[in-house]
């Protein structure tokens, strides 16, 4: 498994892969790595002959109060997970690699109305900083083909304007959301919770599936679900920033029969996300 640290070294490694008419598929994490994350890598090597990893906390998409200095980082088993499942590249810059003038003065890239709702309200320039991040990894990498987890939906239709917006010749695959045994969304973040949050937490999945639910057994009220998905949260104790029912493809107000149920709620210190898919009648 190659290390790589610079954009310079990292592009004259691909450019032998790329010669040898090899299929390249990049997977973009920001470290802390766990069961999710590895199950994106895993699918991937079944769709390309060559996977880079990347391993950057990326500090434009957090904003002001946010954990990125306490984000964790824990490179050493990280760089151990990948090895052991024979990955091809690991892609490991520092901040000045990717931001040589200064994260404050960098070209930025937005992508409208997507990034202002939602997350892209509670945490205003999270997604434009996301956008900037993924296409300057998409330019450094150059992929045929990045995956990416379903968990965070609002992010990942995010990434799909982009590529199609800046005609990226990339293929973008959108993973299921990885769950513990009791339904909780895989997260580095999980980590943040309390031993009594911990048995908290998947409740914010289960009021999601019960929502889903009235809506495949047809119930139209959707101000109403949300309300009451709402009120449940906030009796667990959570402090829901919001739970809505939205189209799958614009999050805007549904106009089909594919739905999307997203949520954010916090739960102590940690901000826990989580979203199903509906089909209705």
């Amino acid at each position: 498994m190659r290390q790589v640290k610079s954009i310079s070294e990292l592009r004259e490694q691909l450019t032998t892969v790329r010669n040898s008419e090899k299929k390249i598929a990049l997977v973009p994490t920001m470290g802390n790595l766990h069961e999710g994350h590895l199950s994106l890598v895993k699918q991937v090597q079944a769709k390309a002959d060559f996977v880079v990893v990347s391993l950057f906390v990326n500090p434009t998409q957090f904003v002001e109060g946010e954990d990125f200095d306490s984000y964790p980082r824990t490179l050493e088993s990280d760089l151990q997970l990948l090895d052991n499942l024979n990955i091809d590249l690991v892609f490991m810059p520092n901040a000045d690699e990717i931001y040589p003038d200064g994260n404050e003065v960098t070209t930025v890239v937005t992508v409208p109305e997507l990034d202002s709702i939602y997350c892209g309200k509670f945490r205003p320039g999270h997604f434009q900083g996301v956008a900037t991040v993924v296409s300057k990894l998409f330019n450094i990498v150059q992929p045929d083909v990045a995956i990416f987890g379903n968990k965070d939906y609002q992010q990942l239709l995010v990434i799909r304007n982009l590529v199609k917006n800046l005609n990226f010749p990339i293929e973008i695959i959108g993973s299921s959301t990885m769950r513990e045994k009791d339904g909780l969304a895989m997260s580095s973040r999980n980590q943040y919770l309390t031993d009594s949050e911990r048995q908290q937490a998947p409740l914010l999945y289960k009021c999601i599936c019960e929502t889903a639910k009235s809506l495949e057994n047809g119930e139209k009220n959707y101000a109403k679900l949300e309300r009451d998905a709402v009120s449940s949260l906030k009796a667990a104790g959570f402090r829901p920033e919001y739970l809505n029912i939205c189209d799958a493809k614009s999050l805007k107000t549904p106009k089909n029969q594919r739905l999307v149920i997203i949520a954010a709620a916090w739960l102590g210190k940690a901000r826990l996300i989580d979203n199903v898919a509906v089909q209705t009648l």
